[in-house]
């Protein structure tokens, strides 16, 4: 008989904790057995698919290269499982099902909360979650079944082959500050101007971080020294407004707080680098249900929306 046909979700869950704590003992506390009954499992396992999940080490167990590709798989099944509990609760308590967005900063402050928006008011029934992290966090997320779909920088590579990714937009930086910051009142800026004050960077590796510094490095200057470094926008526009630092935003993002009086867009006399394509991720699987489907195109419209009039 097919190895597969006698896995269990439980099974699933007893490999993702061995992996997790890589001791047996451990592991079958976390699961109400016993250590022996679990190292008799993993062993039976081990032989039915006649490869080796888990080298024996004197600390403990490390996974080997199949082991790593079957509790990925096991990952992936756990998230689908999840998904399709969720899916039906929302059904089950009148909803149209399901659907959820997982965003960076980028896109947080104006495409993903305007698509989201425009999917309330044409699925008013749909049950939507949305997650804001950095691309690192989200990406696994996605490829796992716990999001449908995930916003954010597009990726030089896609991190998993059976992925679709679509470009939705191409986002210049811009500089804020406060609305009662000492550069506010000025009709344009030079770095000069800009490097008179202390710096808000989003961190090294960053597209907008890179961006700013090729633009500088144009310019004939340097990062200042003694930035405060963030990747929170909200904590970011906090600070800005209590303070005389300078930040750096997208230009969406710098349009929508603007907009909502919250920062000031201060005006080089030329434009700056693009900050990178803005990209959204899906799994092809899940665009055959509806409250993704159409998630997708919520998010086609917003971002197709010139920024100046999405209001």
């Amino acid at each position: 008989m097919d190895w597969t046909h006698r896995l269990r979700l439980r099974h699933l869950r007893m490999l993702m904790s061995i992996m997790q704590t890589g001791n047996l003992s451990q592991s079958a506390e976390e699961l109400c057995t016993t250590q022996p009954a679990l190292s008799k499992w993993l062993r039976e396992l081990e032989e039915d698919i006649g490869l080796p999940l888990f080298e024996r080490r004197a600390r403990g167990l490390r996974p080997t290269e199949y082991g790593l590709a079957l509790v990925e798989h096991a990952r992936r099944i756990e998230g689908h499982l999840n998904n399709a509990r969720d899916d039906m609760l929302a059904l089950r308590e009148g909803g149209t099902g399901l659907v959820s967005i997982g965003t960076s900063g980028v896109s947080a402050a104006d495409t993903v909360p305007l698509a989201t928006a425009a999917l309330v008011e044409r699925m008013p029934r749909a049950q939507i979650r949305l997650v804001e992290s950095t691309m690192n966090q989200l990406m696994p997320q996605l490829i796992h079944g716990e999001l449908d779909i995930v916003v954010g920088r597009a990726a030089d590579t896609l991190p998993d082959p059976q992925l679709k990714n679509e470009t939705l937009y191409r986002d210049p930086i811009n500089f804020v500050s406060g609305l009662a910051h000492p550069l506010a009142s000025r009709s344009s800026v030079d770095w000069h101007d800009l490097l008179d004050y202390r710096w808000i960077v989003w961190p090294a590796g960053t597209p907008v971080r890179t961006a700013l510094e090729a633009a500088l490095a144009t310019a004939g200057h340097t990062m200042p020294r003694h930035c405060v470094e963030s990747n929170s926008s909200i904590l970011n526009v906090t600070l800005l407004n209590h303070s005389n630092l300078i930040g750096v935003a997208s230009h969406r993002a710098a349009g929508r707080f603007a907009r909502l009086n919250a920062l000031h867009v201060l005006r080089m006399p030329r434009p700056l680098a693009s900050s990178g394509a803005v990209a959204m991720y899906w799994r092809p699987d899940s665009e055959s249900r509806e409250a993704v489907a159409l998630a997708l195109d919520c998010l086609r419209r917003s971002a197709a929306l010139e920024p100046d009039d999405a209001r």
